[in-house]
């Protein structure tokens, strides 16, 4: 299909290199809840299915191909009602218990401490633990800190030694809790704040491990709990500054395109739910941006990292499947809506240093589904997103300053949405352009004025398919997969790109000078 008869223009300043994009924006999250862990990552030492104690192993080598940086673990909501010490030990002796949160099954906690730590070791992650602040206790985060990550004799070392591993490991990232505004505990805002300091001050740095300690934070846009946690450190004998008690602040943001009870479908949907969702997920930049700026208020410079450690899309569960467990499909839109957050995440690299989407198998956007009974594995349409971007990985941002407002999309509630996004970046002597066109029926043409660098080569992909539902299966495992992009001209320091319908692209660029 051509492109639109006009080009929307747009300025790249190839030397003018902005915030550092952290590859920790590209995390993700793997919680006790449906078949993520159990039919996901784990599936036993004695199951058919080929695995290293336990780990699915065409599992880890598709996910080390996004160089995935962190993993979140255990919750979620579950983090909240789970105790530590049932997961560690021989696993026939480990105690059942109650996933109350998530389908109320019993869990035989074969999946514990000892297992995660391995599974990061094999995918190269860093771990990031959610520790449990709504049921549990001061004592049991620090003594779980301890056990990870003392390496002398201490009795949490020494309990870790007669499990079976001697060297401690490092573990930065820490979680205080999870939505502590809900599942985790329905607290309010400064009830919450003072039980996070009283946390944070006990899970103490050993051996040499510098703890991140993340403040489980708001809803939305929820600027107000923000607020009490930025005043929860902030010093009233010196106005200014920061009590080193936490690192960062989170918060939370789901994509859907109708109420908690009737989420809509993930493969059947109209085209005004299909731009609904687009115009959802645009949002989470507004989100970022007033975060941002309550921290800013407090912290302005940006010593404490605002932390997105739940987002993506959520639907109504697969028909036939566990509500509880959460499975829905992955299409196209799902992809795009991928797209549509990350350009926002480079775009406020100053302030936003980690992100971790919801969840990596199986479970709500999900980067892989697995097969119980056959033991195959499909890639999903976001999971290519998450692959194509991995030239941003701690890359510098480069500002993206349209000269032309890109075609909008109106909505029934008189709203609109803009269907381009754009990002970019620079590493060395190269950058990485990423454009999403949302709009489904019409193609659209940037034209971009590359400055500061000369360009010697381009390369462009593309992620696309017939229609915004399409969508990977076991039987149709590449309807939705990356290909080669020949929409792609260079001329003189002008780059020209035709970007399909309902369509993501990045164009790769070499750079000289």
């Amino acid at each position: 299909m051509p492109a639109a008869d006009t080009a929307v223009r747009a300025v790249i300043n190839l030397d003018l290199p902005g915030a550092t994009i952290s590859r920790h924006l590209y995390g993700h999250f793997a919680e006790h809840l449906g078949r993520c862990i159990y039919g996901g990552f784990w599936v036993g030492e004695d199951s058919e299915i080929p695995n290293e104690g336990g780990i699915r192993l065409d599992v880890v080598d598709a996910l080390r191909k996004l160089d995935i940086p962190n993993l979140r673990w255990p919750g979620g909501c579950f983090a909240d009602e789970y105790h530590w010490r049932d997961g560690i030990g021989p696993r026939d002796q480990r105690p059942r218990t109650v996933n109350s949160h998530w389908g109320d099954i019993v869990e035989n906690n074969a999946f514990g401490t000892h297992e995660f730590m391995q599974l990061c070791e094999m995918l190269g992650a860093e771990p990031y633990v959610s520790a449990n602040v709504g049921s549990g206790t001061v004592h049991e985060m620090s003594d779980w800190v301890e056990y990870l990550t003392r390496g002398d004799d201490s009795p949490m070392a020494d309990l870790r030694r007669s499990n079976g591993r001697d060297e401690p490991w490092q573990v930065p990232f820490w979680g205080v809790g999870n939505e502590p505004w809900g599942c985790g505990g329905n607290m309010s805002a400064q009830a919450y704040a003072d039980l996070a300091r009283q946390y944070a001050t006990y899970a103490r740095n050993h051996s040499g491990n510098a703890l991140y300690r993340i403040a489980a934070g708001a809803s939305d846009g929820d600027y107000r709990w923000t607020e009490t946690l930025m005043q929860a450190i902030s010093s009233v004998a010196d106005p200014g500054s920061l009590r080193d008690i936490f690192q960062g602040v989170s918060f939370h943001y789901y994509t859907m395109t109708g109420p908690w009870d009737r989420k809509g479908s993930a493969t059947e949907f109209t085209t005004e739910e299909y731009y609904r969702a687009i115009s959802k997920a645009a949002k989470v930049e507004t989100f970022i941006r007033g975060h941002a700026a309550v921290m800013d208020v407090y912290d302005p410079e940006k010593r404490i990292g605002l932390v997105l450690d739940e987002w993506g899309t959520w639907w109504d569960a697969t028909p036939g499947t566990n509500p509880g467990f959460l499975e829905q499909q992955n299409a196209l839109r799902d992809a795009l809506v991928a797209s549509v957050h990350f350009d926002a995440f480079h775009r406020h690299a100053d302030r936003l240093v980690m992100a971790n989407i919801a969840q990596t198998i199986n479970v709500l956007q999900a980067m892989l589904f697995t097969d119980a009974a056959t033991g195959a594995l499909v890639l999903t349409p976001t999971y290519h997103v998450f692959e194509m971007n991995r030239g941003h990985h701690d890359a510098q941002s480069l500002d993206v300053r349209l000269l032309d407002e890109a075609p909008r999309r109106e909505l029934e509630d008189a709203s609109s949405v803009a269907t381009l996004s754009t990002s970019a970046s620079r590493k060395g002597d190269t950058a990485l352009l990423s454009i999403t066109n949302v709009d489904e029926s019409t193609a659209r043409r940037m034209q971009f004025d590359l400055r500061g660098a000369q360009v010697t080569a381009v390369r462009g992909r593309v992620l696309g398919a017939d229609a915004v539902d399409a969508h990977n299966t076991f039987e149709t495992p590449d309807a939705v997969a990356p290909r080669s992009f020949d929409g792609v001209t260079l001329e003189g320091s002008t780059l020209t790109v035709d970007v399909p319908p309902h369509a993501y692209v990045t164009v790769a660029l070499d750079l000289a000078g």
